[in-house]
């Protein structure tokens, strides 16, 4: 009997014992206040995407067109060349940059190149690296490659952590070579540069490339879209120096994609969507310059107010400074048409080499080669 009273007193102790761990559990545990507003940010970043690569692929047939009516000798006086085709010669925009800097006076080689330059730069300080999530053509393909790899294969690999920090900062090294290369040019070297042969129909070669593919370059590609669908954004994540400058700039933006900790309630979804593998369930700010702006983290957060993209907590604005996706979609659509319209209003958006030019260098385009060699 005694042995049975103190077996109750004990089972007696274990309880009282074990109700405050499981009330501890119970209080610590964030109750779900679940978003009521659709989000759209995706709905909008697909369609600038898609909006801006179809405008890619207009640019990109018209110069062709432009560039076989030269080859053929048929070229019609009506045909203009795109000049938005200098988007895709980012070296030619750096050494413009550079060149208007140092003289203050726009160049006229490719002047396209540089206020398409300035509006990338832009869009990235005032809104991350939005560009390469919202409108690089590169980046909207490298996005659905590493989409339809996880289709196939129900995942995407990731590399052992120490090799993907080393791998991050080859982009960093490639800039860095371009950048100290140009820099070490004068204005004069690139005003000059510019107007060689090889200056001038950069372009061409550069549309050539592709057109003549050589086995090497082609085995290079390959590799590439294979990893890609491997791997998200590989080519961004690893290589590309102009995502690398971007993202330079835009560590300094004031806008940042902010978590939260009230309203939180830890569930890592943010991170696991993240495309660029940030930790963002466990930062306050994300302030790294590998954050594209992309929104997927925001888009798929599922309690009200726990993670948004916000101005500084000093900005005076509504909802202490968050940023809805259709203003942050405005926001790039008006630096992009701002920038491009000013340079066409004001007379800055085409180059002023005549067509007799063109006319004798772009059939002999592959021959043309570079002043230093």
């Amino acid at each position: 009997m005694a042995a049975q009273s103190q077996e109750i007193v004990d089972v007696s102790i274990a309880e009282r014992a074990e109700k405050p761990a499981t009330n501890l559990a119970q209080t610590s545990r964030k109750k779900l206040v679940r978003r009521t507003t659709h989000d759209y940010s995706q709905t909008l970043r697909r369609c600038f995407q898609f909006g801006f690569l179809i405008l890619n692929v207009w640019i990109g047939a018209a110069f062709y067109f432009w560039v076989r009516g030269f080859e053929t000798g048929v070229h019609l006086r009506a045909a203009t060349r795109p000049a938005g085709v200098e988007g895709w010669l980012p070296i030619a925009g750096l050494m413009n940059f550079r060149y208007w800097l140092t003289t203050g006076h726009v160049p006229a080689t490719h002047p396209a190149a540089l206020f398409l330059f300035l509006t990338f730069l832009a869009i990235a300080f005032l809104l991350r690296k939005a560009f390469c999530s919202w409108l690089c053509p590169v980046g909207t393909f490298s996005e659905y490659l590493w989409r339809a790899g996880r289709q196939i294969f129900r995942r995407n690999f990731h590399l052992p952590r120490r090799l993907d920090i080393f791998l991050r900062g080859l982009k960093y090294l490639l800039l860095g070579f371009f950048v100290w290369a140009v820099a070490n040019m004068s204005a004069d070297a690139i005003g000059q540069f510019m107007h060689t042969p090889y200056g001038v129909i950069a372009d061409v070669r550069m549309l050539n490339f592709f057109r003549f593919l050589r086995e090497t370059a082609g085995i290079v590609l390959a590799v590439l879209v294979v990893a890609s669908v491997l791997i998200q954004n590989f080519w961004c994540r690893y290589l590309c120096p102009y995502g690398a400058l971007l993202g330079i700039v835009s560590f300094f933006s004031p806008l940042r994609v902010r978590r939260y900790e009230d309203t939180c309630i830890d569930c890592a979804k943010c991170a696991k969507v993240c495309p660029a593998s940030l930790p963002v369930d466990k930062l306050v700010t994300i302030k790294s310059a590998e954050c594209t702006g992309c929104l997927e983290c925001v888009a798929i957060c599922p309690a009200e107010g726990a993670l948004e993209i916000a101005l500084p907590p000093w900005a005076s604005s509504p909802k202490q400074g968050r940023l809805p996706a259709w203003a942050m979609a405005a926001g790039i659509a008006v630096l992009f048409v701002g920038v491009v319209g000013f340079a066409k209003t004001a007379g800055y958006w085409n180059g002023d080499v005549p067509d007799y030019v063109y006319r004798q260098l772009v059939p002999q385009a592959n021959g043309v080669s570079h002043p230093g060699e």
